[in-house]
């Protein structure tokens, strides 16, 4: 018997056993398990309806609270059946025998060239350079919080050739930056873990040409209302397309988008600033924030450095230095 089916097999038998074990538990269980002790603490919860007075109809507010209570039953169902479908998953992976593989499809597996690279990779990178493998095992210290795009094409590994320890990165369709009062999302929780925990020294925000997240948002109607999680997200970019129609809204939309990608950019650079303990650090100096915008037409890439403190020429608190093309 193949490896994988006995292992099913296994999985099945457990399953049964134990259903049938709690089945027999609870008829040898007496009625006075302290059933009527958690239905009062349900009823005190209010999961169990209360008795009406006498003479009294239903109303609005009652409808409601069962209406609640039958949403909360079906809220506990569902969390208890994704509970027992991730562990009984959990529970195959790990009865799962090594170097098992399903015979049907096998020829055409997209994972069979990925497990080269792979393989490659540990023999090339892992096993020369165990040492400093072990000490990223141990923990990491980047330098470098990138900001990217989600494109497939703006790998910024690959583009800056990143090494393993050097940029913790987080990546959103069109490398966009909520401000803070946008509340929780994965980009500012990363931006929370990599400013305070790992203490990055620079936050780089890379851009990218024909960028499709910002011809999104270049499309959007200024009183559009839309269901679609992909604007709603761009619409965080609301105030660059409104600046880019201003400088450039004679021009073609190409054009149009390929200005909007810098100035998003730009904008969430000044978002970042909104974020309490990034201010600080940069007006402490131990924090730095930078713009990048790689176009993989021709294959360039611009690099700047975004100023911030009170005085500054103009009378502005925001500038740019140390820009430079790579070509």
């Amino acid at each position: 018997m193949p490896p994988r089916t006995a292992a099913l097999l296994r999985l099945a038998a457990a399953s049964t056993t134990r259903a049938s074990s709690a089945s027999a538990a609870r008829r040898l269980s007496p009625s006075s398990d302290g059933s009527e002790e958690r239905a009062a603490a349900r009823e005190e919860d209010g999961l169990l309806p209360q008795p009406a007075p006498p003479n009294r109809r239903p109303d609005d507010d009652d409808q409601r609270r069962l209406h609640r209570r039958g949403d909360h039953r079906r809220e506990l169902s569902s969390i208890t059946m994704a509970s027992r479908d991730h562990s009984g998953l959990t529970r195959q992976l790990l009865d799962f025998q090594h170097d098992a593989v399903d015979d049907v499809g096998a020829d055409h597996d997209p994972f069979m060239e990925l497990k080269a690279r792979f393989m490659d990779f540990k023999q090339r990178n892992f096993v020369e350079n165990f040492s400093n493998y072990q000490s990223l095992a141990e923990q990491q210290t980047p330098k470098f919080m990138v900001v990217a795009c989600a494109d497939s094409r703006v790998c910024p590994t690959g583009v800056l050739g990143f090494q393993p320890g050097e940029a913790f990165t987080v990546r959103n369709v069109a490398n966009l930056i909520p401000p803070y009062e946008h509340g929780g999302s994965e980009t500012s929780a990363a931006l929370e873990f990599a400013v305070n925990t790992l203490q990055v020294e620079n936050v780089l925000v890379v851009g990218h040409s024909r960028c499709g997240g910002i011809q999104a948002l270049m499309s959007m109607k200024d009183d559009s209302t839309s269901g679609s999680f992909i604007k709603n997200w761009v619409s965080i970019g609301k105030s660059a397309r409104l600046s880019t129609k201003a400088a450039a809204g004679n021009l073609s939309f190409e054009m149009q988008c390929k200005h909007c990608e810098k100035e998003s950019i730009n904008s969430s650079l000044l978002n970042l600033l909104t974020y309490p303990w990034i201010e600080k650090k940069v007006n402490e100096g131990t924090l730095n924030l930078h713009g990048g915008y790689y176009n993989f037409v021709d294959c360039t890439f611009e690099k700047w450095t975004l100023v911030y403190r009170e005085g500054l020429e103009g009378g502005s608190k925001y500038a740019i230095k140390n820009r430079s093309t790579w070509s």
